[in-house]
């Protein structure tokens, strides 16, 4: 289940909050102790993450399937999405180790969704938060994280943006778990502008970027098509030069001869690009959209393998 973005709702009583952490959505499979992490793409990150290791033996139960936000603690506690970042693509199993040395991961669970032989979806939130917070989840490298019911929504917001968060998640107390679905029974409230991004191709590098890209050619898909993107602009900073030469050798790698985007680009940006096949999935930060759908000063975040291209959508 997705959350929709959008603004504070009544308080009522109606509604639950958590604090939005930046990091990595996973459902975790705990079948016997043995733990299985998956990314929102499908993709199994189990081997990436040795952390995890140790979860399903903290569980008294066989049989449970976990969600929640896969991050990197950084400075005072808050989560670094860069240094997950460096975590995301590990190819070994003793470079995940050697990783998790340097950036330990945590797991923080906000949902349960299957216990004991039973699924949970039809469960209220309330119902489910309630069987979670009985499984004792405490540990190094997991734990469940704090819901406020008793607080408003603006006071929790207050307390995410003091304490360095990007903002908020109201939840429906009454509402059931709908997967793969976004639903306005979860509303994301940020104090920042972010925005998943489809690369569509990159322009040549000058200077100091010569050899990699100047900038990268980013659009969204066309609902109803197949592998077809409209032009929201491009960015060409927050790049660090590491990351800058390896995304290089990935597109490079995966170049082809013909726009995927079915509006027309800015002769600039056009007369000097490079395609790339429309798969590969970033985020960026920015400060608005523009009238014509266009980001205004896009910052690079880093790729995202744990989404795929077709489930990206635009951010209010």
């Amino acid at each position: 289940m997705l959350a929709a973005a959008g603004p504070l709702p009544a308080h009522n009583g109606d509604w639950a909050y958590e604090f939005k952490w930046d990091g990595m959505r996973v459902l975790v499979w705990i079948d016997e102790d043995r733990p299985r992490a998956v990314t929102r793409n499908g993709r199994d990150i189990t081997d990436a993450f040795p952390e995890l290791a140790g979860l399903g033996a903290s569980i008294q139960s066989d049989q449970v399937i976990l969600d929640g936000e896969l991050v990197v603690l950084g400075e005072g506690g808050r989560p670094s999405f860069s240094r997950l970042q460096r975590r995301m693509h590990a190819s070994s199993a003793n470079e995940a180790r050697r990783a998790s040395a340097l950036d330990p991961a945590s797991v923080l669970i906000f949902d349960l969704l299957y216990l004991k032989g039973q699924p949970l979806l039809e469960a209220t939130y309330d119902e489910r938060r309630g069987g979670l917070e009985q499984l004792g989840l405490i540990g190094s490298s997991w734990s469940v994280i704090p819901s406020f019911t008793a607080e408003s929504g603006p006071v929790v917001l207050r307390s995410a943006l003091e304490f360095g968060m990007e903002g908020i998640v109201a939840k429906r107390r009454a509402s059931t778990y709908r997967p793969g679905f976004r639903s306005h029974d979860w509303i994301k409230v940020k104090d920042t502008h972010t925005q998943e991004v489809v690369i569509g191709g990159w322009t040549d590098g000058q200077g100091d970027r010569r050899g990699t890209f100047g900038a990268l050619i980013l659009g969204l898909p066309v609902e109803g098509t197949r592998a077809t993107l409209r032009f929201i602009g491009n960015v060409g900073s927050g790049f660090p030069l590491a990351g800058r030469v390896e995304l290089a050798k990935i597109l490079k790698a995966a170049g082809r001869s013909t726009s995927p985007f079915d509006d027309q680009l800015p002769r600039a940006i056009a007369r000097d690009a490079h395609w790339v096949r429309p798969t590969r999935v970033g985020e960026v930060r920015f400060s608005e959209w523009t009238p014509a759908g266009r980001l205004r000063h896009p910052v690079w975040r880093g790729l995202r393998p744990d989404k795929s291209a077709e489930g990206v959508r635009r951010e209010p």
